[in-house]
């Protein structure tokens, strides 16, 4: 349902995004680690469209998002860490608005609603102004309108960020059945303990590169490290540092040799 294939995003100079190659399938729940400025935001934007790749084609259940956005944007939802609202509309309102964006009969899209509002504990706060929300509520009316027309691929960036543990456990709950039931989830997070517990497989990007992929006993396998998910994502990015400055310095080597 995602593929990307030579995923190259620069800017100026620097290379955010170098060459990423991956594929999620339907119904995977996919995980995207990395530490800040490892390039994880900059591929899920050009995922889901919001910037062009210099290079390379990112496709959402089978359609270009460059070369064919409005089919793709039909089947994909994308929730960001800090989700735009409408701070003058209710949830309800800001439900229907969505489902006019997808082309959903508006009493089907109030139902849908007030099921999903049901689900997520919204339903107090339905006929109140979102500017009036707290941070995490907001969170969960954004996840929520997005999952109003059913897409067949979730992209979700710090979803937890906000929630308090009870609400933090609906969400997870809501996503992973919606996973089980063939919605292809893709969840970027600093928080391993979200990986280690929802993923069927894990991908670290770091520098720009997606450095380990699999599922959590073959990370701990690519990284020798036993335990915890903590030890082996430690150990795999201090490692590709390592590896990505002996490059660099057999590089800079090789151009002097050449200036010599």
């Amino acid at each position: 349902m995602i593929e990307l294939q030579g995923l190259v995003k620069r800017f100026g100079d620097l290379t955010a995004v170098d060459g990423i190659d991956l594929s999620v399938a339907r119904g995977e729940f996919f995980s995207v680690l990395g530490p800040n400025a490892a390039g994880k935001t900059t591929t899920i934007k050009m995922m889901v469209g919001l910037i062009k790749p210099t290079a390379g084609v990112a496709k959402v259940a089978g359609y270009d998002i460059q070369s064919d956005p409005l089919k793709a944007r039909q089947r994909l939802a994308y929730v960001p860490d800090f989700p735009f609202l409408y701070e003058k509309l209710t949830p309800m309102e800001f439900m229907q608005f969505t489902g006019q964006l997808f082309k959903i009969d508006p009493e089907r899209a109030r139902q849908e609603g007030q099921k999903l509002a049901e689900r997520f504990h919204l339903s107090a706060f339905l006929n109140q102004s979102i500017e009036g929300l707290s941070h995490g509520t907001r969170q969960r009316v954004a996840i929520a309108s997005a999952l109003l027309h059913d897409p067949e691929v979730f992209v979700i960036d710090e979803p937890m960020v906000g929630l308090d543990p009870q609400h933090a456990r609906i969400v997870k709950d809501i996503l992973k059945e919606r996973s089980s039931q063939g919605m292809t989830v893709f969840l970027s997070t600093h928080q391993l303990a979200v990986a280690e517990e929802m993923a069927d497989r894990i991908g670290i990007i770091h520098q720009g590169k997606l450095v380990a992929l699999g599922t959590i006993q073959q990370l701990r396998e690519q990284s020798g490290q036993e335990g915890a998910l903590e030890r082996s994502f430690l150990h795999l990015t201090t490692e590709s540092e390592g590896t990505n400055a002996d490059s660099q310095g057999h590089q800079d080597a090789g151009l002097k040799d050449v200036s010599v």
